[in-house]
């Protein structure tokens, strides 16, 4: 019996097929090979940014005077100092990919919006909401997960007081040619590994009881999260630019 014989270049690519819009032909074997990325059970992807892994709070500042972040450390968590002010990073960034863990107080003070209260600002502009929703309703664009003020989460997937949530979001930030916005920032939202927000564009960065709109903004921005004065926690927060 004769065995078919597969092509000699089967495995390194073609030359004489299609040209796609990059300019490379379809199944090019010159194209760039990806890099390789180490994706760890446990622990952040091999060229992921660590923004806080338990042990300092170098590389955050206060957002009031630009000075120390005033937050403390407890138990290796980033815990919330009310009255101290929002912090953020002092690295920037613009299309990203990010994931960080946040946990509402066990003892349950308050209710709708004055109950495990922060926020996650992307760019230092966009918020996605935290809160602690767990049986506790408040206004719809106001819910843990919402893009703040303007668009509720698909779903509420909060886990009870005193237990860990993880945020996986990918960010793609807004593109202005001078003036004139050229592309609206889209945001995916994951809470808990269920889908709050998939692609979902803005409508500018993020306002309270008043229309967002779009004005012209760097390329990055920092990430911040808020001081809403409930002792919200927060850890493993790592980036990777997109």
């Amino acid at each position: 019996m004769t065995i078919p014989r597969q092509p000699e270049n089967e495995d390194l690519g073609y030359s004489d097929t299609p040209v796609l819009n990059s300019g490379y032909t379809v199944h090019d074997g010159t194209r760039p090979q990806p890099p390789v990325v180490s994706a760890p059970a446990d622990a952040p992807p091999s060229d992921a940014v660590i923004l806080f892994d338990g042990s300092t709070l170098a590389g955050w500042k206060n957002v009031r005077d630009g000075e120390s972040c005033g937050w403390k450390i407890e138990d290796g968590d980033m815990a919330v100092v009310p009255g101290v002010g929002d912090v953020q990073t002092e690295a920037v960034f613009g299309d990203c990919q990010l994931h960080l863990e946040f946990m509402s107080p066990v003892d349950v003070v308050g209710k709708g919006q004055g109950r495990g209260n922060s926020g996650v600002f992307l760019m230092g502009l966009y918020e996605i909401q935290v809160l602690d929703n767990f049986d506790n309703p408040t206004y719809p664009d106001g819910t843990v997960g919402a893009i703040y003020g303007q668009t509720p989460p698909l779903v509420n997937s909060i886990r009870e007081p005193g237990v860990w949530n993880s945020y996986d979001i990918l960010w793609k930030a807004p593109a202005f040619d001078g003036d004139t916005l050229v592309s609206l920032a889209a945001v995916t939202v994951m809470l808990n590994g269920v889908v709050l927000h998939h692609a979902k564009e803005l409508e500018g960065p993020t306002q309270h009881k008043v229309l967002a709109q779009y004005a012209p903004h760097e390329a990055k921005g920092p990430l911040r999260l808020q001081d809403h004065g409930d002792l919200v926690r927060f850890r493993n927060i790592w980036m990777r630019e997109l």
